[in-house]
């Protein structure tokens, strides 16, 4: 965990807001969800560090009423949240950030987003909301928030670790007792409970539309904090935002590293260098093949699409990212393996007896970078784009797998370009001709 150097600065309401800086690179700024941010990274419960090795300087900060902020300040409205993330982006300078904006944070990050659209490179609203009284009523978890009000008024300490364990599901005390700790001691229990109540009364739904930038919206199905419905709702009303469900903070953060990345930062390399070729496949028609199949026969097919994709994967020197049962993520040394084994996995499901299996597949080239066994980057996000869209049978790949595999013996017919979400400049694409070949 680095050393943390706090400095202040106030806000244009003359409060004093308390905010650190860890990493170098292009700034990244989280939006403070009123727990006394600075304290809760010291107790080590916070991901910031994780940004940082993406190549980003993330900022964060106390809001006002918690941590080393303010503590006299008592009004927790969305206007203050917003004048503290505007004190904070303003000290990044003349460059534009990308903004994150978790749980009831996110309030406070779409507001700024639609006000200074001009001060941002990306915005990502992870575990969002639109509606603060909806949001507290949609689960068990956000109920407890609000119905445990009477216990943290009477016992502060009792209140956070129930929160805390709760939060963690009961399976990992050590991180709940941290949390907690940051928790009792980032703010009092009055101006928690005044926050959440705060939270309670906003709605951000009309300023959604005015959304300019760049925006992803993610939801952590694992998290007691995300709410599937919520974040598609966020995602369907901000202009051309993209969302990913996910499981787990892991995926979270990565799929948060992808999209700030992709159109704005340069790569960082995987270990050793070298170009990696990353292949992306998606059964179509899963969802409609398994209502009519039923369950028991729907997952005999998927486990025959997977026998059949980690056979011809291995024996094409892939190795296996991810898959989510009907999509597969692979990555290659050599591209010309990939693309023999995008027209090796096509044969196969070709020439399967039975209920069809209707594959498409994308190809991309680059340097995306590694983490934990995980790929992320430009050269990822393009591969999938790619991917989704070819049509059932068909192999499509970039500019550069084509280029790559000159004079490899592989038939290609021009498919033209496409603008991906997420890269400015139009791509263009190849379909790879394997039934001639």
């Amino acid at each position: 965990m680095a050393d943390l150097r706090i400095e202040y600065t106030k806000t244009d309401d003359g409060v004093s807001i308390a905010w650190t800086s860890i990493g170098q690179g292009p700034p990244l700024v989280l939006a403070s969800s009123h727990n006394g941010d600075i304290n809760m990274y010291s107790s080590g419960v916070t991901w910031a560090d994780q940004l940082t090795d993406s190549g980003r300087k993330v900022l964060f900060y106390d809001a006002r009423g918690s941590g080393s902020s303010d503590r006299q300040a008592t009004d927790f409205g969305l206007e203050p949240r917003v004048a503290d993330l505007k004190a904070v982006i303003d000290k990044t300078g003349a460059e534009p950030v990308a903004l994150v904006g978790r749980s009831h944070g996110g309030l406070g990050a779409v507001a700024y987003a639609a006000r200074y659209p001009e001060k941002l490179t990306h915005l990502v609203l992870w575990d969002a909301f639109i509606n603060g009284a909806e949001y507290f009523q949609a689960t068990s978890y956000t109920r407890a928030i609000g119905a445990l009000t009477e216990m943290a008024t009477d016992d502060w300490e009792l209140f956070t670790l129930t929160l805390a364990h709760w939060g963690v599901g009961f399976k990992a005390p050590e991180i709940a007792m941290s949390m907690a700790k940051g928790i009792k001691n980032g703010m009092s229990a009055q101006a928690y409970l005044s926050a959440i109540e705060a939270a309670k009364s906003i709605d951000v739904s009309a300023l959604l539309p005015q959304i300019s930038v760049p925006t992803l919206v993610v939801v952590d199905q694992t998290s007691v904090l995300g709410v599937p419905d919520a974040g598609r709702a966020l995602a369907s009303a901000i202009p051309g935002a993209q969302f990913v469900s996910v499981r787990g903070p892991r995926r979270a953060i990565n799929a948060v590293i992808e999209f700030v990345t992709a159109a704005s930062a340069p790569q960082a390399p995987l270990p050793g260098g070298g170009t990696r070729t990353v292949l992306f496949t998606d059964l179509v028609g899963h969802t409609e093949m398994m209502q009519r199949l039923g369950d028991a026969l729907g997952r005999d097919v998927l486990r025959d699409h997977e026998r059949i994709t980690r056979e011809v994967l291995k024996a094409n020197g892939g190795t296996e990212i991810k898959t989510d049962g009907d999509s597969f993520m692979i990555s290659f040394g050599s591209v010309t393996n990939a693309v023999e084994c995008a027209i090796a996995l096509q044969r196969a499901f070709a020439d399967r007896e039975g209920e069809p299996l209707n594959v498409r597949i994308g190809l991309n080239a680059g340097e995306p970078i590694e983490e934990d066994g995980d790929l992320f980057g430009a050269t990822v996000i393009l591969a999938s784009r790619i991917a989704a869209k070819a049509s059932g049978g068909e192999i499509l790949v970039a500019e550069t797998v084509r280029g790559l595999c000159s004079g490899k013996g592989f038939l290609f017919a021009d498919r033209g370009e496409f603008v991906a979400k997420g890269f400015e400049e139009p791509v263009r694409i190849s379909e790879v001709n394997w039934r001639s070949r």
